[in-house]
């Protein structure tokens, strides 16, 4: 027999593949979601994605009443509202801070006060906590430095270097036990989520998860949001006949993994007893460059130009960061897309769909408030 399940931010782009999946194994799903402008337009109304079958409820996670009533009768709580995107966090600071850890704050505040019927939490958390990745030094072996210094940067070298010889560094898979440095004002929203919401299920006995979700893309993913992840925003750019921009030389390296797949992970340590109380990397395990992504789609569109590479970096960016994905795989867990496979199924489906490509205006704001450096690159690739 199902149970019923709470699915916040329930109408977005993980969200509501997780209503999808729910509702298809058995589950009685209700959303709550405010239907941010951003992601879902002006004057924006229930979207025609969200599953028929799914209650909906329209509500901001810091409304304490409206998110009150939102978890009566619910047995299953799926935490996925938040403001998203590394590079806005930076100067929309309040926004991502009320949103992300307030929200979640007065998740918890309702939970450990208010008769309920919640017996598990899941928490979408971010792979961006980490910073920089693990990497392997061929003199010191597995280290985990520090953000690159800009000196570095000023001058076009991008690669990793030890701190200890000084020589380029070999990314290698990132685990959950990896010491958090977050890079940016979301990165350690995600990171407060996590720790807080961890910290008040145990004292309270509220069986609790931590997903550390890396790069996710697929459909219903806003190819007008220029904050969204970089497939939707390369998507969006590469339809309109505009070459992808990319920071750096394009050869920084990130774990892409499909919505499906990623969902599948999700519920799957929502189900096991083994995942409670714990943090998991949920990703495929197969780093891939940000030049691979963008050339991949221009390939599959049957475009004929190159991706706009401008050697210039982004406050709070990292270099490399793939994920270790031993611990889900123990429970069961198994990626099953290829890069190239999910790549087609999002073309597929922004084929259906219009974009309007913001991508220069985001980068002019970041320009704007002293968030991207000025290179000047010795060498490229």
């Amino acid at each position: 027999m199902g149970k019923r399940v709470l699915v916040t931010g329930g109408a977005g782009f993980i969200g509501s593949h997780t209503v999808d999946q729910l509702i298809q194994r058995g589950d009685t799903v209700r959303v709550y979601d405010n239907l941010n402008p951003q992601v879902h337009g002006e004057n924006a109304e229930r979207p025609k994605h969200l599953h028929p079958e799914a209650e909906f409820i329209r509500g901001d996670v810091r409304d304490r009443d409206h998110l009150k009533k939102a978890i009566e009768d619910v047995e299953l709580v799926i935490h996925d509202a938040a403001e998203v995107g590394v590079g806005q966090s930076m100067y929309s600071i309040d926004q991502y801070i009320s949103t992300n850890v307030q929200g979640t704050g007065v998740l918890w505040d309702i939970l450990v006060n208010e008769k309920h019927k919640v017996e598990k939490v899941l928490v979408a958390s971010s792979m961006s906590l980490y910073g920089e990745g693990y990497y392997r030094c061929p003199e010191h072996g597995k280290i985990s430095p520090k953000p690159r210094p800009e000196s570095q940067l000023i001058e076009g070298q991008w690669e990793m270097l030890c701190p200890e010889c000084a020589v380029p560094v070999i990314p290698i898979p990132t685990d959950e036990d990896k010491e958090l440095d977050c890079t940016s004002v979301y990165a350690q929203s995600k990171k407060d989520q996590e720790v807080y919401s961890l910290m008040i299920g145990k004292a309270h006995k509220i069986p609790t998860v931590a997903c550390r979700f890396f790069n996710c893309y697929g459909p219903r993913q806003s190819l007008n949001n220029p904050y969204t992840g970089a497939a939707a925003i390369f998507c969006s750019a590469v339809k309109n006949d505009s070459p992808p921009l990319i920071y750096e030389d394009g050869h920084q390296r990130r774990d892409f993994i499909h919505v499906r797949d990623l969902v599948r992970g999700k519920l799957l340590l929502l189900d096991h007893p083994d995942a409670n109380y714990d943090i998991f990397n949920i990703g495929t395990g197969k780093p891939s460059s940000i030049l691979d992504l963008a050339d991949t789609l221009i390939e599959l569109y049957g475009k004929k130009f190159r991706p706009d590479v401008i050697y210039k970096f982004r406050n709070g960016d990292i270099r490399d960061c793939y994920a270790d994905i031993s611990k889900i795989k123990a429970l069961g867990f198994e990626p099953e897309l290829s890069l190239r496979q999910g790549l087609e199924d999002l073309i597929a489906w922004s084929d259906t769909q219009q974009a309007v490509s913001r991508v220069g205006d985001a980068h002019q704001k970041l320009v704007e408030k002293g968030l991207v450096l000025e290179t000047q690159p010795v060498t490229s690739k």
